[in-house]
């Protein structure tokens, strides 16, 4: 930590993150962005994430992985083969000295191991647990694999994305991974505050799927009380309020906000959206698809950029589709310290969205890039006693 900067809320904090996912890592991402140690337990070959791209630079090389580059940023890593004689009894005496084990493991793999939950309680009472995976600990589909996709169709999320006429969609990137690292987070520093009260550890069972599906409360509970159910929005008449396309990408505009329905035809430039056909709320749904031709058209030789700010000036409910290459030059997120450029030994510097929340005593710090593989071994290994000739005996048994 450099000097005179302020400490981090989570200071003091061990954490193993044993997680080969997107979840777990992204959990432990959180705790290590606000000042938690965390140290990433790799099996020798590596976790699973240094071979999913996309790569720096097209390399398809372990250390270039910038999914897990992003994942693993102000962590330690060291390697560890749980599978290998010794490896067990090695985790046991990280955990001894830890506050936190973030793992995402089948349920039951730890414990065949020997190092479940109760195994590491006996060697620290105060440890928290953090278990992040696709079903949870229990219920019959706690046993079963899950990825992004089958968490995200599980969720119910799916059913109601897309339109009509269409299958269901699922929106892009690794959406219920991250609610799911985001909710585990949430509940280990929960758990954490517990622990400094009453010096007790616990097991934390974080449902990937239950996360997502807690979003979808409106659903739920219309289903729950009314027996309705939300569908899929109509394949025709659905532009105003969804996106609609311009001279150079897609924009959203809504009702709401400052203003008027004339201030939104003044907008568009299309005198016949003054009809009350349109002009009254009740009747756009049945004029859906002659509404969206009058506004795509009052739009379709304009910029995006230009009816933003215009729209914006009007007072009305307004937004654009931004790209990849808008984000990363967005002036909100710059403004904001949003992203963050670091020194990578393997990749050089490079630049990643960073701050996720900002806490004005304990505000985030880009402390360490993320590890290469094994990075850390001597250093933390020889907390345990180990020096270098035990290393290098470890490794040509495969433990480490």
């Amino acid at each position: 930590m450099t000097t005179g900067a302020p400490m981090g809320a989570l200071r003091g904090v061990r954490v193993l993150d044993l997680s080969q996912d997107v979840a777990g890592s992204f959990c432990g991402r959180l705790l290590a962005d606000y000042g938690a140690e965390v140290i990433k337990v790799e099996p020798p070959a590596g976790a699973s994430l240094r071979r999913q791209g996309p790569f720096h630079g097209d390399d398809p090389d372990p250390e270039k992985s910038l999914l897990f580059f992003v994942l693993n940023v102000n962590k330690q890593g060291i390697t560890l083969n749980l599978e290998a004689s010794g490896g067990p009894e090695l985790l046991k005496n990280l955990a001894a000295g830890a506050d936190v084990v973030v793992e995402s493991y089948k349920p039951g793999y730890l414990e065949s191991l020997g190092v479940g939950y109760d195994a590491l309680r006996e060697v620290n009472e105060r440890l928290v647990l953090t278990s992040i995976t696709p079903f949870g600990q229990t219920g019959p589909y706690s046993q079963y694999a899950g990825d992004e996709l089958m968490c995200y169709a599980m969720s119910t999320i799916m059913s109601i994305s897309g339109t009509s006429d269409r299958e269901p969609l699922k929106h892009g990137g690794f959406q219920a991974q991250y609610e799911g690292g985001l909710n585990g987070a949430g509940a280990t520093t929960m758990a954490l505050f517990h622990q400094s009260m009453t010096g007790e550890g616990q097991h934390l069972d974080v449902c990937i799927t239950e996360c997502v599906a807690s979003t979808m409360l409106a659903t739920q509970s219309m289903y729950a009380y009314t027996g309705g159910v939300q569908s899929r929005r109509a394949a025709e008449g659905t532009l105003f309020g969804n996106p609609m396309p311009c001279a150079d990408g897609w924009v959203i505009g809504q009702t709401g906000g400052g203003a008027t329905w004339d201030t939104q035809v003044d907008f568009y430039g299309r005198e016949e959206l003054r009809d009350s056909r349109f002009s009254e709320a009740g009747q756009r749904i049945n004029n859906g698809a002659e509404m969206d031709a009058l506004m795509v058209d009052g739009i379709k030789g304009r910029g995006r950029w230009d009816l933003f700010h215009e729209a914006s000036q009007k007072r009305m409910l307004f937004g654009l589709v931004q790209t990849p290459e808008d984000l990363a030059a967005c002036p909100q997120l710059e403004s904001r310290g949003f992203y963050r450029e670091i020194e990578h030994p393997v990749m050089g510097q490079v630049r990643l969205p960073a701050v996720l929340l900002n806490m004005s005593a304990t505000p985030y710090q880009l402390r360490r890039t993320a590890p290469l593989l094994g990075q850390h071994n001597l250093e933390v290994y020889a907390e345990l006693g180990l020096i270098p000739e035990d290393l290098t005996r470890l490794r040509r048994m495969d433990i480490v």
